[in-house]
């Protein structure tokens, strides 16, 4: 069993309101960025596509989450990604990065509108400037979930992702998302990657600006 407490309704005491000073190798993520050389491959009936994209990714820090003991700062975040000198949305992406520090792990949350959900986890240290997490669709509290029809033509065993904060104040994330497509004899690895340029800064949370 993990090391829970017994006491599962009493909140921790050291609360800090200022998320922004919270956030562990979050910390360098907060704010709007943009990328104009992103890159997805993904499967096509011929094989395998590269698609240049461009992004844009929102990420504002939320006031700090408690339930009984657990604590957790973060950043909601909205993804937003078209092909370049196109208007429609070619990937669109809500969700929060999580950072616990009491246990030094960073969870990532991930919805998008073709009704699929996914929860990655991965252990980091505080001023970490790379850390990697995780989610199978067999882990019973951190996987994935999708529709029925998911579940029938693209298959995701697994999702993984890799952020690096770069010296340069930017920060780069690859996506490798492990899939079973319909018909298919082998596993396909869908991998995206981009590396972001700040071009705003966060806004405080509310609770810090009150």
């Amino acid at each position: 069993m993990p090391p829970f407490p017994e006491d599962i309704t009493t909140g921790p005491c050291d609360i800090d309101a200022n998320t922004l000073s919270n956030l562990g190798p979050l910390r360098d993520l907060a704010g709007i960025w943009q990328g104009s050389r992103g890159l997805d491959v993904n499967a096509e009936s011929e094989g395998p596509n590269k698609q240049a994209c461009v992004e844009r990714i929102e990420l504002q820090p939320i006031d700090p989450q408690t339930h009984g003991p657990q604590l957790l700062y973060g950043l909601r975040y909205h993804t937003q990604i078209v092909e370049p000198d196109e208007a429609e949305t070619y990937h669109d992406q809500v969700g929060y990065w999580l950072w616990e520090p009491a246990t030094s792990t960073v969870i990532h949350t991930l919805t998008i509108p073709r009704a699929q959900i996914v929860m990655a986890v991965g252990r980091a240290d505080a001023d970490a400037k790379q850390f990697e997490l995780v989610a199978t669709r067999d882990s019973e509290s951190l996987g994935v979930g999708s529709t029925p029809f998911l579940e029938y033509a693209v298959n995701t065993l697994e999702f993984r992702i890799r952020v690096t904060i770069n010296p340069n104040g930017t920060w780069s994330y690859e996506e490798d998302k492990l899939l079973i497509i319909r018909g298919g004899d082998q596993p396909f690895h869908h991998i995206d990657r981009n590396t972001l340029t700040r071009i705003a800064a966060p806004t405080p949370n509310p609770l810090a600006r009150k």
